[in-house]
């Protein structure tokens, strides 16, 4: 193999700033040892992050930087500072800084292409007097510089106006000014190793490529895309079992109670805690699903951990089906002697869900079928089916608001982190995904319907138009997030909707 065919790149910081954090967050695996004291790693080890045809991209991840303000002290009268650093000889029990220092100084002059120096982007420069007796030790050896922020906070860069928003551009402006006055360092990316996306490191590569001669390039844009292909196959796959997910939970229902003989021993089906006890099989069924869909996930990206969701069911989530008479998604009773007595349970049926406590359901029905109305309510109460509970149109929809946020959370979530747990994105996600999906609103509502019916032939029809919207969804949510991933990101839409951010009907020909 010539030295072409790989580019290799050095992670270098001071020590405990987190690179092996880092390594582990970009190849999605434990490496190394990680914990909180210096010095933790003592010698530089090699990982392959892609390989294509023989040609790799190579990270090495090296000991930490020690006291170098007290070494450069000692090397600046020095006629060959990098010649005479390395000829020493120093005592890795007795003076373990020095030791680390360098061990990361011949890794970088001897294997680099290019340096990702890690830095914790809550410091100051100015007050972290290191800093630039690093730099200047990384311009003395020559390979060109990356400056990588670390610990950034939030994932998503946040918007003029927002918490924090100032002093996260405050922050990284400082560094970018610090940065610049050493010629060595040719870019500043923000990269955190606790909350970062995937799609951020599509953006490192991009910006790789300008700090390499012109004969590595090929080898960087070669393994960089077999790492975007695998990146895909991962999101590909997400949104497969979150479209399960969701259209098993459109076609899910559970039977209040099986109906006795006549229309007393029909309506009895409907009581108050039928309809409760439906209600809580139903919830406890999506709670199960629900955690198996974000521990897939959670494995799909190479993480530890387990969800620890819990739902909790509320009555305007459900609507009753299985008999003629209701037909909640419309508001309405069928049957004139019947929905001139239920102004009120239509009512309720209006807002996409009924009201079981307090025995409003029965006691309704039984006012409605009295005198003349008798007849034609005990027709209509002869439903073909059982009369059963499922999930609302609007729940199904804020659901799938709800679960595209959970993967939007497992793919921020950096191996720094440890295990898996359920947390938060910041609300700026929330408002993207709200604002995105609200246009694809009359799709999704279709493909509920499609869910609701349970047949086979339907629920692959909903499958089928919900895939490629998932997709967009997704894609459009990260590309708005992730500006400068944009147009890495736009060949993942699916051809079968050929506007990312523009809705479509989308139906089988």
């Amino acid at each position: 193999m010539t030295a072409s065919a790989s580019v290799t790149l050095s992670l270098i910081s001071h020590t405990n700033v987190g690179k092996t954090t880092l390594a582990r967050t970009l190849l999605r695996r434990d490496v190394g040892e990680v914990r909180d004291q210096a010095h933790v790693t003592d010698r530089s080890e090699r990982y392959i992050l892609a390989e294509v045809d023989g040609a790799q991209l190579v990270l090495w991840d090296t000991p930490g930087l020690g006291n170098t303000v007290r070494l450069m002290g000692r090397v600046r009268g020095q006629s060959s500072p990098i010649g005479w650093l390395l000829s020493q000889v120093w005592d890795r029990l007795a003076d373990r800084p020095f030791w680390s220092t360098q061990q990361a100084i011949k890794n970088a002059r001897d294997e680099a292409d290019a340096v990702l120096y890690l830095v914790n982007a809550t410091e100051e420069p100015s007050q972290a007097a290191y800093v630039s007796s690093e730099l200047e030790l990384l311009t003395w050896i020559g390979r060109p510089v990356l400056v990588v922020l670390n610990q950034t906070g939030p994932a998503l860069p946040m918007l003029a106006g927002e918490p924090g928003a100032a002093e996260a551009s405050r922050l990284e402006r400082i560094w970018r000014d610090h940065a610049a006055s050493w010629p060595i360092v040719r870019d500043v990316l923000a990269l955190d190793a606790f909350s970062r996306c995937w799609v951020q490191e599509s953006v490192l590569f991009m910006r790789l490529l300008p700090l390499l001669p012109m004969e590595k390039h090929p080898t960087l844009e070669g393994c960089a895309a077999v790492w975007r292909e695998r990146s895909l196959v991962v999101l590909r796959q997400a949104v497969e079992r979150m479209a399960s997910y969701l259209v098993a939970t459109a076609a899910d229902r559970e039977v209040m109670a099986t109906p006795r003989p006549g229309v007393f021993g029909r309506i009895a089906a409907f009581a108050p805690a039928a309809g409760r006890r439906a209600m809580r099989q139903l919830r406890e069924r999506l709670e199960t699903r629900t955690r198996q869909l974000v521990d897939a996930l959670v494995a799909d990206h190479g993480l530890d951990g387990h969800s620890r969701l819990k739902l909790h069911e509320r009555l305007e989530h459900f609507v009753v089906i299985g008999d003629e008479w209701l037909t909640p998604g419309k508001g309405a009773i069928v049957g004139g002697a019947v929905s001139g007595a239920l102004g009120g349970l239509a009512a309720d049926a209006a807002a996409a869900g009924l009201t079981f406590g307090g025995g409003a359901v029965l006691g309704a029905i039984l006012g409605a079928l009295g005198g003349a109305g008798l007849a034609a309510g005990y027709r209509l109460v002869q439903g073909e089916r059982e009369p059963g509970v499922s999930w609302a149109p609007a729940f199904l929809s804020d659901l799938s608001r709800q679960t595209l946020l959970r993967y939007l959370a497992i793919a921020h979530f950096g191996r720094g982190r440890g295990g898996y747990e359920d947390f938060e994105l910041p609300s700026r996600w929330a408002e993207l995904v709200d604002e995105i999906e609200a246009a694809y609103e009359p799709n999704l509502a279709e493909i509920w319907a499609l869910g609701a019916r349970t047949d086979p032939a339907a629920l692959s029809e909903a499958k089928f138009r919900l895939l490629p919207l998932l997709e967009t969804l997704t894609t459009a949510v990260l590309a708005r997030g992730y500006p400068d991933a944009a147009s890495w990101l736009m060949p993942s839409a699916s051809p079968r909707l050929p506007g990312l951010l523009h809705p479509t009907r989308v139906s089988r020909t």
